[in-house]
C-alpha cells in the first residue's frame, strides 16, 4: 500500500530521525517528496509511505502521538488543456517525469499515476494552466 502524507513538525521535534524510525520500527519505506525543515522552526515534510496498510496506520498513530501533524494528501494536479501552450517548461522541473512532451507532436502528456503532487510544475507554467484541486 502507498499513502502520501503531509507532516507538520513542532519546533521541538524537528531533530527527530523520522524516516529511520519509520523503517526500523514499522518496516515502512518513505520517499521524501518535499521538505521545508530548519532548526528551531516549524517544519513541513511531504512523504510517500510504502508498506503494509496496518503498519502505515500504526506509524501515523505513532507520529500523531509525537505531536506531529499528519494529513493525507488528497490533492491532484489539474491541467487546463485549453490554456496550455505545450511549451514544456513544466517537464524540466517534474522529478517523476509525469509531465513529458510527446516526441512526435510536441504536445504535453500528463501521466497522472507518476505524479507525486510536488507542485513544481505550477510555478513553472508561464500561462498558469496548471493548478491543484482538492
Amino acid at each position: 500500500m502507498k499513502k502520501r502524507v503531509t507532516l507538520t513538525f513542532p519546533r521541538r521535534t524537528i531533530q527527530m530521525p523520522l524516516t529511520y524510525r519509520l523503517a526500523k520500527d514499522f518496516n515502512i519505506a518513505s520517499n521524501i517528496i518535499r521538505a521545508q525543515v530548519a532548526p528551531n522552526q516549524v517544519g513541513k515534510l511531504v512523504l510517500e509511505l510504502l508498506g503494509d496498510i496496518d503498519a502505515i496506520e500504526a506509524a501515523i498513530d505513532w507520529m500523531q502521538a509525537q505531536e506531529i501533524g499528519v494529513s493525507l494528501a488528497s490533492r491532484e494536479i489539474v491541467i487546463n488543456e485549453e490554456q496550455c501552450v505545450d511549451c514544456g517548461l513544466c517537464t524540466g522541473v517534474c522529478p517523476t517525469e509525469a509531465l513529458v512532451l510527446a516526441p512526435e507532436t510536441f504536445e504535453l502528456n500528463f501521466k497522472r499515476s507518476r505524479c507525486v503532487v510536488c507542485e513544481q510544475c505550477i510555478m513553472a507554467c508561464p500561462v498558469q494552466a496548471i493548478s491543484t484541486n482538492f
